[in-house]
């Protein structure tokens, strides 16, 4: 694992993102909360919120820091449900690993609550889309 002992502790921030390609029909059922297993939207934000807490006990050498604020939201795009990651902390190293980490846990949630209506659900486009903070300073993911 890195020292990251010396590095002074800043602001700093990570933005994921991660779309799940579904049937219209089921993200209409989700918008309308008509999935058997219950409130599909909340259940997946509180999914990512949990996994980006728990980040470092399944990547290895991942350091463990204290998070400030983890922000889970889902939005529905023609193709499905885009989700986005924004996580904060004032630590000694970034927070790319835990908003990915989020993204995909949040993208697996939904995928399990509605897969007995959709199995051929596609989670993809998991990617950082920002980060700030740190020696590295800010990179943003430049438009497609």
């Amino acid at each position: 694992m890195v020292d990251v002992g010396d590095k002074p502790k800043t602001d700093r921030v990570a933005v994921a993102t991660a779309r799940l390609r579904m049937l219209p029909a089921t993200r209409e059922r989700i918008l309308a909360g008509q999935v058997e297993k219950g409130d599909v939207l909340a259940a997946a934000r509180l999914a990512g919120i949990m996994a980006a807490k728990r980040t470092p006990d399944f990547v290895p050498l991942c350091h463990p820091i204290a998070l400030a604020g983890v922000d889970v939201t889902l939005t529905p795009v023609d193709e499905g449900l885009e989700v986005r990651v924004r996580v904060k902390t004032v630590d000694r190293t970034g927070v790319e690993m835990e908003a990915l980490t989020a993204a995909c846990a949040a993208a697996l949630t939904v995928y399990d609550m509605c897969k007995s209506v959709d199995r051929g659900m596609v989670i993809e486009a998991v990617r950082l889309d920002h980060k700030s903070g740190g020696r590295s300073g800010t990179w943003e993911r430049e438009p497609a």
